[in-house]
């Protein structure tokens, strides 16, 4: 179980360092996040991106880059081919998007001839660190797929509970969230949840516990459990809330940052790596720690 952020940063700096393919490096944040964290050595680097612009922006942080871990490259495009290469040629364990749109790193992910998809969901999960929640939460969709059915959502889950196998767990506890815990023909999200958990019973995700359909109140806090007489092994102790629609993934973590104090990451699972695609405008402490999840979960 990992409690917090620095849980995260200490399982990978006992691990041997990782080298991370930076798409569009010339990125001051994305940059100051890559170079610290090779500073400390927990991460190696291929940078691909303007040069001169790396090298600058590198001198400006205190850092020389050393000239080999630079690829220079003019279009997004182009910088978004070459790092998935870099995956596809075994030189990079893992992807970071720098000062790109995500649909161009994506484009080249799932490129049939030269990407690195697997044919299945390629989907976004959030860790959150909540004030008062005794570990980091999971949250799978919030940031890919706007309405997914049955089908997708069984791979959205797939991808999130391989994520936290990655991060040390060896059976996820995960909670398919909908607005009560019981099962209604006219709400669909339900129905789909409780499908979800007689496929996690038949041993089709693996090592992981589902409870679905179920209500936030009772995947997160005992308490409301034990008023309500309810009983599963998620009951207060989730690793991972399964949200029926992106929406309710994204307004119920955004809700969190905003009000509840929490912090968060985000890694896009589903490919062959893992790859932290952080908003341009993020924090580097945001991309500092989504490369510490990317790092963890491909080990």
């Amino acid at each position: 179980m990992l409690r917090d952020f620095q849980a995260l940063r200490d399982r990978v700096q006992s691990g041997a360092p990782k080298t991370v393919a930076v798409a569009c490096a010339h990125d001051a944040h994305t940059l100051e996040a890559v170079l610290h964290a090779a500073g400390e050595g927990i991460l190696r680097y291929l940078l691909v991106g303007h040069r001169d612009d790396i090298l600058r922006i590198g001198q400006e942080l205190g850092h020389r880059i050393p000239a080999g871990t630079i690829i220079d490259a003019d279009s997004d495009e182009d910088c978004a081919r070459i790092a998935v290469e870099l995956i596809r040629d075994g030189k990079a364990d893992f992807l970071q998007k720098g000062y790109m749109q995500t649909a161009t790193i994506l484009k080249a992910v799932v490129n049939k001839q030269t990407g690195i998809g697997t044919g299945g969901v390629i989907s976004h999960t959030a860790l959150i660190e909540i004030p008062g929640y005794h570990k980091l939460l999971g949250v799978a969709d919030g940031g890919m797929i706007p309405h997914p059915d049955l089908e997708q959502k069984k791979g959205i889950l797939r991808n999130a509970v391989e994520a936290f196998r990655g991060l040390g767990y060896d059976r996820p506890l995960v909670a398919a969230v909908c607005a009560a815990e019981t099962v209604s023909p006219k709400i669909q999200e339900t129905v789909d949840a409780a499908a979800l958990k007689e496929a996690a019973l038949a041993g089709e995700f693996g090592a992981c516990y589902v409870e679905g359909p179920i209500s936030l109140d009772l995947a997160m806090d005992k308490a409301s459990c034990e008023i309500k007489r309810y009983d599963s092994p998620v009951s207060g102790d989730t690793d991972i809330l399964l949200v029926p629609y992106m929406a309710v993934g994204n307004i119920f973590v955004k809700g969190l940052l905003l009000y509840g104090g929490a912090r968060m990451v985000g890694v896009v699972t589903g490919a062959r790596c893992p790859i932290a695609l952080n908003s341009r405008s993020a924090s580097f402490e945001e991309k500092y720690y989504s490369l510490m999840a990317c790092a963890a979960i491909c080990r």
